[in-house]
């Protein structure tokens, strides 16, 4: 039987021109978030099936590539079910890691901590253009902060990144979940329909007011309700609004709250650097269970989706330790970016010159030490060269030469007859 030569579903073999790219873009990361303080770290990819299946994940939680039990642990015969089966999975996400990471370090790491990660995470997803199934993903998290500082030092750092790769009129959008479900709670819905009506919600974008409008009353709520929930978000620009819903949500809303959200916008709109709008956006909502107060995703026109995200989630590291943690985070779509990137052409910036020597077939070793000799003096000069026999047709060697990126000039010709030692 013949191997199968193709990349399994979802996910893909990287090319040199495309790992350029992602090897600058990891290296632009590593150094923009490092200024900023953050410390670089790394967690398994294989994690407890008990931390990933700990309701925290949303959807994510029914996309986990399972592993099967090991050795003598994995048994067959008898009454066999999933959980006698796995025990372990690959992590969807880099949160709950780092959460484990956290819990299971705290005492020998300063508060606050400031992380940086990047690796593979996997999903059993539907892959499309962007979204694989095998996928890397960059974070940075602040844990043990609970002040308004950290919101504000995630998005400066992560704006930052953005505006370095070349991105411009890109939008930070902000909301709070608080305001989410004071919001729902002042409309009159059940605190356990609250899920139900923030996926609603989340259609807006799609829908439009009036679509979410009918799809609540459709899912069978109260069409009170729903008209005074819209309502809420009949004026939802401007960051005067959030004191107004403060206002308004009185009773309902933590105090304190509203006044939080307008300082994060306010400080990140002052220290920002780049062309780019923060906005505050009540019908935003992210996906994951586990936020408890601000939430932000970044969007960029012409590109369907976020390409950023994150909040803060107090609670996880809790379920860890018993004792609460505040924690935040900012993860960029990594693949995303990449792509954005690819399609523009982009070039990395300040590459190295690039040299190709090609030697005559059949030279002795005294010539052909001598040619590497002369690319060990262009290596030493900061150059890039490749040292390569010359092939029979050396026109279309010359031409993939020119699409890895060496110019025709650069590319160098040695003969035995005319090389001078």
């Amino acid at each position: 039987m013949a191997l199968i030569k193709k990349s399994v579903t979802g996910m893909k073999d990287i090319m040199p021109d495309e790992m350029m790219i992602r090897d600058y873009v990891t290296s632009l990361v590593k150094e923009t978030y490092e200024t900023f303080g953050f410390t670089p770290i790394e967690t398994p990819a294989v994690e407890h099936i008990e931390n990933l299946l700990s309701k925290q994940g949303g959807e994510n939680e029914k996309l986990i590539f399972k592993i099967l039990k090991r050795g003598e642990k994995l048994v067959l015969d008898g009454d066999v079910t999933e959980e006698s089966l796995v025990d372990s999975g690959l992590r969807y996400d880099l949160t709950v890691p780092l959460s484990r990471y956290y819990a299971s370090h705290a005492d020998k790491l300063p508060s606050p901590f400031k992380a940086l990660q990047i690796g593979p995470v996997w999903r059993a997803d539907r892959p499309q253009k962007g979204r694989f199934r095998q996928f890397v993903q960059c974070d940075i998290d602040i844990l043990g902060d609970p002040t308004p500082l950290a919101e504000t030092e995630l998005i400066t750092a992560t704006t930052t990144l953005l505006s370095k790769l070349g991105f411009k009129g890109f939008t930070v959008r902000i909301n709070d979940r608080r305001i989410l479900r004071a919001m729902a709670a002042y409309s009159g819905f059940s605190e356990e329909d609250f899920d139900r009506v923030f996926i609603i919600l989340d259609k807006m974008d799609k829908i439009g007011a009036e679509g979410v409008r009918e799809d609540l009353v459709a899912s069978g709520f109260d069409r009170e309700c729903a008209d005074k929930y819209m309502d809420l978000f009949a004026d939802k620009g401007g960051i005067d609004y959030i004191g107004e819903l403060g206002q308004k949500l009185a009773g309902f809303l933590d105090e304190g709250c509203a006044d939080g959200l307008t300082g994060i916008i306010r400080s990140a709109e002052r220290v920002k650097e780049g062309d780019f709008s923060i906005v505050f956006d009540p019908t935003l909502v992210r996906g994951m269970s586990y936020y408890t107060g601000t939430i932000f995703e970044i969007t960029m026109e012409g590109f369907g989706g976020s390409v950023a995200g994150g909040g803060r989630y107090d609670e996880m590291i809790g379920k860890f330790t018993g004792n609460k943690v505040c924690a935040c985070g900012f993860s960029i779509g990594f693949e995303r970016i990449i792509t954005i990137l690819m399609d523009k052409g982009f070039k990395v910036p300040g590459s190295k010159d690039r040299y190709a020597f090609l030697i005559e077939k059949g030279a002795d070793p005294d010539f052909t030490a001598s040619v590497m000799e002369e690319a060990a003096k262009k290596r030493s000069e900061g150059a890039c060269v490749i040292v390569a026999m010359m092939n029979k047709n050396k026109r279309f060697q010359k031409e993939q030469l020119e699409k890895e990126g060496i110019k025709a000039d650069n590319i160098k010709e040695f003969y035995h007859s005319d090389f001078k030692n």
